[in-house]
């Protein structure tokens, strides 16, 4: 069985310019060849000019894993209690629990319990990203949520990057459970992800976009390629936080880094936009790229967001 459908249990690992997605790859494909073979199998395929330049090599279609894959050191997810007032922690796509767990440590130190899921198809190999759908991601999330408020009563979700999208989605959707929302570097809308569904009958993947940080040394735990399929399916989820935005009623903090070369700061400025909640606020990184909780300015992060929790949970 396939290690997306089976639910990770919290309680036993206590204490543990912009780049495109999609868009600079379908910008310069050029596979006439690979569009020749595909009409040849009867599958009607739309020629974006462009896609030999990125068009790799890769082995035949994906398939589902036959053994559940090793999770790589340092990707195992994490649980910290501290104290009645919890955290969930949403890490970003291709990424790792390694991006959040800094943050966990540190709310733990100040009282505040915290849990890091590892979410489908990541901390593994990019292969198994292939198979994760966004609605995995959804439900590990939950899980994530109802394994800490079993232990807190109040509790916010705070996620980074497409984290940041799936935080927003969870907090639209499940608000009486839930004091308030953080997005770190959010992604909600991209429309040249809208490309997905045709790249991905080209080519397999394309070459990774992570570690994106300014601080010398820090390197943040990706992978190395990204599955076109699982792009589509970040889409996917990126239109469902989109359209929940004007629901979301919820206590609002949105950090934004000033240098992003990976999410436009646009995202930010439209989830900001677009929620429905009174108390909302939008603060600006000035010395961080877009891993901005691996970054020079984690610590301001991670102060901000307790005086969050203070304001919105109580003591």
């Amino acid at each position: 069985m396939s290690h997306q459908n089976t639910p990770i249990d919290y309680r036993a690992i206590e204490g543990k310019g912009n780049a495109s997605y999609v868009g600079i790859w379908c910008a310069r494909m050029d596979v006439p060849h690979t569009a020749r073979a595909a009409r040849g199998r009867g599958r009607r395929v739309r020629v974006v000019p462009g896609a030999a330049a990125l068009s790799q090599p890769d082995v035949p279609s994906a398939r589902a894993p036959l053994t559940t894959p090793r999770v790589l050191p340092g990707a195992e997810p994490f649980r910290f209690d501290a104290g009645p007032r919890g955290a969930l922690l949403l890490h970003g796509f291709t990424g790792a629990p390694a991006s959040m767990r800094p943050f966990g440590e540190w709310l733990a130190s100040q009282g505040v319990s915290s849990v890091g899921p590892r979410l489908p198809g990541h901390g593994t190999t990019w292969e198994d990203l292939e198979t994760a759908t966004w609605r995995q991601w959804e439900r590990e999330a939950l899980t994530a949520l109802d394994d800490l408020s079993s232990r807190c009563d109040r509790v916010i979700v705070v996620g980074q990057s497409m984290g940041g999208a799936l935080a927003l989605h969870v907090a639209a959707t499940n608000q009486e459970r839930l004091r308030g929302v953080v997005a770190i570097n959010p992604i909600v809308r991209r429309p040249d992800l809208l490309f997905a569904p045709v790249a991905r009958l080209v080519m397999r993947s394309a070459k990774g976009i992570g570690n994106d940080i300014k601080k010398p040394g820090q390197d943040e735990l990706v992978y190395t390629r990204i599955p076109l399929r699982a792009v589509n399916q970040m889409g996917k989820l990126l239109r469902a936080a989109d359209r929940g935005l004007p629901t979301l009623t919820l206590p609002l903090l949105v950090f934004n880094a000033v240098e992003d070369h990976t999410v436009k700061p646009a995202n930010s400025q439209r989830v900001i936009a677009r929620a429905a909640s009174t108390k909302k606020d939008l603060l600006l990184l000035s010395n961080s790229y877009h891993v901005a909780t691996l970054d020079y300015d984690a610590p301001y992060i991670f102060d901000q967001t307790l005086r969050f929790i203070d304001e919105v949970c109580g003591p």
